[in-house]
């Protein structure tokens, strides 16, 4: 396996690097330059493979027709419908694969849903103790982190608020006010150790998304710790949440309070043993390794499905 990554990447694989550190932590990296020469520097090395999995948008895709290798494109999720157009016109030669059912575009052709996995082991079983509900994630009407605060209230729990402001008018107007370091606290970005304790130590994980969130890694990490969500039945959430398992899915506010009331009776191990047999690393690197075992035995799509290639 050879990763095509940044210089300052840790992995057991073999690593090819054409910048040093991402652009957004090295100033001194042209992003366009960059892209460019970390594209190319794949598709140059395209036969010395059996599959490329392409995690890198969409922009790899206008090179899958110059190379018989087959290109496996996840979609995380479409930023606009502009680059929508991209995808359909690779359809014919390229393998996508979604990471939640829930955000399948009707335009286009899957070989698989896969859904994200993570670290088992970077989590640990709570025990809910901590006695307040938790939001994580970023801070942007989007998130719903004013709703959050609403149903903490009006269940007559503390709230801790923790993830980076990403809208800062929304903070100023609609978090800010409430925060009094006591019914509602804002703690900030939290890293692994600290996440791993307010996860674990929150009755509920509160995710109550204005939007059709493609996937949704905090619940996931919820679910990790034992801890149950309370999440509106939008986007990918019904695939993630099992109601009376690990969690409540609700369609309004009230709903919401009512779930939790009912979060107690959550038996927060089967909870973190489901979220490890559903969503961990090793679950989602098994489906990819089935799915490109299969991809390379149906051999070439489109204008390359005549030509044969041995395996590499």
């Amino acid at each position: 396996m050879t990763l095509f990554a940044t210089a300052d990447s840790i992995t057991a694989a073999r690593l090819h690097a054409e910048a040093p550190a991402g652009y957004e932590e090295d100033a001194s990296v042209d992003a366009k330059v960059a892209e460019a020469l970390h594209i190319a520097a794949v598709f140059e090395r395209a036969d010395r493979f059996d599959v490329i999995s392409n995690q890198f948008d969409f922009l790899p895709l206008v090179f899958s027709r110059l190379t018989t290798t087959p290109v496996v494109t996840t979609v995380h999720g479409f930023s606009s419908e502009r680059i929508v157009p991209v995808y359909r016109a690779y359809d014919d030669v390229a393998h996508y694969v979604s990471i939640s059912d829930a955000d399948r575009h009707p335009d286009l052709t899957y070989d698989a849903t896969i859904h994200h996995g993570i670290d088992v082991d970077a989590f640990s079983p709570g025990a809910g103790d901590g006695g307040y509900l938790l939001f994580l994630g970023r801070i942007h009407p989007d998130k719903g982190t004013a709703t959050a605060i609403e149903v903490a209230r009006r269940a007559g729990l503390p709230l801790v608020i923790a993830g980076v402001v990403h809208d800062a008018e929304y903070h100023r107007r609609e978090v800010e006010p409430h925060v009094d370091g006591d019914r509602v606290r804002c703690v900030g970005p939290v890293g692994p150790r600290d996440r791993d304790r307010l996860l674990g130590g929150a009755r509920a994980l509160l995710h109550l998304i204005d939007f059709d969130e493609p996937f949704g890694l905090s619940v996931v990490e919820s679910l990790m710790t034992g801890t149950p969500v309370i999440a509106y039945a939008r986007g990918s959430m019904p695939e993630l949440i099992r109601p009376g398992v690990s969690g409540h899915l609700v369609s309004s506010t009230a709903e919401a309070v009512a779930a939790v009331g009912g979060v107690g009776a959550t038996d927060r191990a089967a909870c973190r043993a489901d979220a490890v047999a559903r969503f961990s690393s090793g679950r989602m690197v098994d489906d990819y390794e089935r799915l490109f075992a299969d991809v390379v035995a149906r051999g070439p799509r489109g204008p390359h499905s005549r030509r044969v290639r041995p395996l590499g």
